[in-house]
């Protein structure tokens, strides 16, 4: 059987952290921005972890 391929998609969109997790960027930061608060952007620009319900079924992907 041949090896499974890591998803090359997904690796540029997460990155590791260093105990492990995994490291992503918000949603709704890219268009239509005129209408969003600033305050909204301004946490959108900050990253944040995946959950931990998706964790695992995504290292399983970057990891084959």
């Amino acid at each position: 059987m041949p090896k499974q391929k890591s998803k090359r998609a997904l690796r540029k969109r997460v990155r590791f952290t260093a105990t492990g997790r995994l490291r992503r960027h918000r949603a709704n930061k890219s268009h239509i921005l005129t209408k969003k608060h600033p305050k909204r952007l301004r946490h959108l620009r900050k990253g944040t972890l995946v959950s931990h319900a998706d964790e695992r079924r995504l290292k399983r992907l970057l990891l084959a």
